[in-house]
């Protein structure tokens, strides 16, 4: 699941650095498809419909998503119980203490400077195609959505992962959100990277999530996913 406003390229270069993984990108409004008038942005109702979209050939599944995303794959993984193998969470917004849009505006302006420029071009390109102004109006949903008392409800472990200039999710962030997940949850920050890690550093992302795969490395029980 890619980040809000964001399109399947955002998950390329990671998804590419798991070979044997069996996976897709699902884009839902907001999160890759420009959103109807009718449409629910709120993360609950969009995990639902991310269930709604796996099919019985998908089995057992590992959910990762980014950013906002990461609220969206948290409901799915608590709507769908036994479904859901594993979770990763990249970079997972929204901290309690940066709800307000001056503290979110805040803390994206400190970790931009730390972001490669040439991701860009993309961002721009998928900002527009979703539409910023239905960006807003999603953002104004998932900031008010709870992910603590989401993961708390999910029953595998989950991967808290984030890079190590991203501010939007601090080091204590993730640690809060893995003290309130099931038991063998972790966190993880890469030495290197910001917010867009998906993106930017899709080789070591991958590499922590493929290590969150490997049987008996993380207490999830991925073995049929």
């Amino acid at each position: 699941m890619p980040g809000l406003g964001l399109r399947a390229t955002a998950w390329e270069t990671t998804l590419a650095a798991l070979p044997g993984h069996r996976s897709r990108t699902v884009l839902l409004p907001g999160f890759g498809e420009r959103p109807g008038r009718g449409d629910r942005v709120d993360p609950a109702s969009l995990g639902r419909a991310l269930v709604d979209r796996l099919e019985p050939a998908d089995g057992r599944v590992v959910l990762l998503g980014h950013s906002a995303g990461a609220q969206v794959v948290a409901h799915a993984a608590a709507v769908a119980g036994d479904r859901v193998a594993g979770l990763v969470l990249v970079g997972p917004s929204t901290d309690p203490r940066a709800r307000s849009w001056r503290a979110l505006v805040g803390r994206w302006l400190r970790t931009a400077r730390f972001e490669r420029p040439g991701q860009l071009p993309v961002l721009a390109w998928s900002y527009a195609r979703t539409g910023p102004l239905h960006g807003v109006r999603t953002m104004e949903a998932a900031r008010h959505d709870d992910i603590a008392a989401t993961v708390a409800g999910v029953r595998c472990p989950v991967l808290v992962l984030r890079g190590r200039h991203d501010r939007i999710c601090p080091e204590d962030w993730a640690e809060r959100l893995v003290a309130a997940a099931p038991a063998g949850s972790r966190a993880e920050t890469l030495p290197v990277g910001a917010h867009m890690g998906p993106l930017t550093h899709g080789p070591q992302v991958a590499a922590v999530v493929a290590a969150y795969l490997r049987p008996g490395a993380s207490g999830a029980d991925v073995s049929g996913a």
